[in-house]
């Protein structure tokens, strides 16, 4: 038999396998998703006694990861549903729908009967349909202890005129998962891959389902050639032609009895109907793009800009080490021109008002990227990486990975410039830019970036971000901040701290307030006093004056079994988060 035909048996025996584990893991979880059910029952019971709509301002979502952010089709304005949130020990999801106001730079809470129950993982999609309609598409539900898992494979539309939820029930439909993507092209939804998991087993899909918003069908393609193994977590996007472009993702296989083997992919592949008019004859090929690719990641974040490139940002790379695994987490942008198959990499260009003309005589050296507008430019050298500190109100130090561009006056100042250049190069270093993160809700609006929460880690305990940051594809000048995180705010439970469990509270809560008396205590620490700065310091000044104090500050507050480098590395954190603070 030829390499062909191998190949070709090859796949067909996966796919055995993959039916067989689906059987397996359908079976298994049974149980788990009927327990379940009950509860997800509970709460559309409560949903369905609400009979109006409420809209009420509010301050910006509470700290999640995994909700949709969807631009309004008619409207200016971005619409969040539902997300997750994990503080330690209880598991919180969600159903509520925000809209933000762009040009008012406000949210509103939209409190719309008989809505989708609380779900994370899902996919949402916005169409110009009928005054703009929000569908909605599977995701996850998990028990508070994050043991159980129940995978939708419900189909909701919003009515964005009407502001009212229907549940579109159509057989034929994608079983339940989470982690799939979809995309709407030429009026029907794709849906492409995602996972389904139990207490004991899991199973990730390859397949694609398209959804007729004319008819209200469901239908499962069935493609030639060899697409993209099964996974979830993948960019998906459509191109001019309107095919489907499939990027990355992640997958994991039981190498041993309780022992997953984790894949991060970073393959392409292009779907492709390849049929005559009125005719569909699907294809799967492979892509293989030129230019600047991302380096391997799961967890990013895409959406689709102006001139046909899609964004992608940040990510996470687990590394396994001694049977832990360690993340490091990215902030960095990526763009992939869907009509030139070409990634290249986003580099800030800085404002225009710091830009400084280079000395006549020297030499410039300097590197050309494509930018949105498709136009060659200069483009900055390469980025240098500083790494910030952040100490929470436990002690905890948050690492904090940015990638801050070198400016072109530090290159090539000298001693005779002025006090007033240096100024306007000290304002350059300090360029803003979200901290590292992993699973943050992103999309574009009239070719703007947004960014909203995701999540890193620092050893066990996971922060969930609410902070929320814009930068203009087109110019790629600055990033602006619109919502601030307060890390102050990170609640982090251990496990061994004991507290009752409540299903339907955890399930639904997350945004509680804080407790006010441990909030008080927890403050006391701020009200030292710290050696103050000086007017007109520098940090590295301050740093050498009182370091000292800082080291034995922290001494204090990591006991005496702390180690040495340990203890110096949280108190130049903390220097710095004061010195940042005054």
């Amino acid at each position: 038999m030829g390499k062909k035909g191998k190949k070709e048996k090859k796949v067909k025996g996966a796919e055995k396998t993959a039916a067989k584990m689906e059987k397996k893991v359908s079976k298994r979880s049974k149980q788990e998703e009927e327990d379940l059910e009950s509860l997800i029952a509970e709460f559309q019971l409560l949903d369905a006694k609400k009979t109006q709509i409420v809209e009420t301002a509010c301050p910006p979502p509470s700290p999640r990861l995994n909700a949709s952010l969807s631009p309004h089709p008619e409207k200016e304005e971005l619409i969040l549903f539902g997300g997750e949130y994990f503080n330690g020990r209880k598991t919180f999801l969600y159903n509520e729908m925000f809209f933000y106001n762009i040009k008012k730079n406000s949210w509103t809470k939209v409190d719309i009967p008989n809505p989708p129950p609380p779900r994370c993982a899902h996919q949402a999609v916005a169409v110009p349909h009928s005054g703009g309609q929000l569908w909605i598409f599977g995701g996850e539900f998990a028990s508070v202890d994050g043991e159980q898992f129940y995978h939708y494979k419900d189909l909701w539309v919003l009515n964005l005129q009407t502001r009212t939820w229907e549940q579109v029930k159509a057989s034929g439909s994608p079983s339940g998962r989470s982690g799939h993507r979809m995309v709407y092209c030429k009026r029907q939804l794709f849906v492409f891959g995602g996972f389904h998991e139990s207490t004991r087993d899991y199973v990730y899909f390859n397949d694609v389902y398209t959804f007729n918003l004319e008819n209200f069908t469901w239908s499962k393609l069935s493609p030639s050639g060899n697409g993209p193994s099964s996974r979830s977590g993948c960019q998906m996007a459509t191109t001019p032609e309107g095919g489907i472009v499939i990027y990355g993702g992640y997958s994991k296989l039981r190498a041993k009895k309780d022992v997953d083997k984790g894949t991060i992919h970073t393959d392409m592949f292009l779907l492709k109907n390849e049929g005559n008019e009125g005719q569909e004859k699907w294809t799967w090929s492979r892509l293989n793009p030129s230019g600047v690719k991302p380096t391997p990641r799961s967890g990013f974040s895409l959406a689709v800009g102006p001139n046909n490139r899609v964004v992608l940002f940040g990510g996470v790379y687990d590394e396994e080490q001694d049977e832990t695994l360690e993340g490091e987490f990215f902030n960095d942008l990526y763009f992939y021109d869907m009509v030139k198959n070409r990634w290249f990499s986003g580099q800030l260009k800085g404002p225009k008002s710091h830009k400084k003309k280079r000395r006549r005589g020297k030499k410039q050296e300097t590197d050309t990227a494509v930018g949105f507008s498709g136009v060659e430019e200069d483009v900055p050298p390469k980025p240098e990486e500083i790494v910030k500190e952040i100490v929470a109100e436990d002690g905890t130090v948050m690492t904090i990975k940015q990638l801050i561009p070198i400016s072109t006056c530090q290159e090539e100042q000298s001693d005779s410039e002025s006090e007033e250049d240096e100024e306007d190069c000290n304002s350059e270093k300090n360029v803003l830019e979200p901290c590292s993160r992993s699973n943050a809700m992103t999309t574009v609006k009239h070719g703007i970036l947004y960014v909203y929460g995701g999540m890193f880690e620092v050893g066990d305990r996971q922060f969930t971000l609410n902070d929320f940051y814009a930068i203009d594809l087109n110019k790629m000048d600055e990033w602006k901040l619109l919502v601030e995180m307060d890390p102050k705010t990170q609640e982090w439970l251990e496990e061994s701290e004991s507290e009752e469990d409540s299903n339907l509270e955890g399930a639904t809560g997350g945004n509680e307030e804080e407790d006010e008396e441990d909030s008080d205590e927890d403050s006391d620490d701020n009200d030292e006093d710290h050696p103050p700065v000086e007017s007109g310091e520098q940090y590295s000044d301050y740093l050498n004056r009182t370091e000292q104090y800082w080291i034995k500050l922290a001494q204090v507050k990591m006991g005496p079994d702390a180690k040495e480098k340990k203890i110096l590395k949280v108190a130049h954190a903390m220097t710095k988060m004061f010195y940042d603070g005054v």
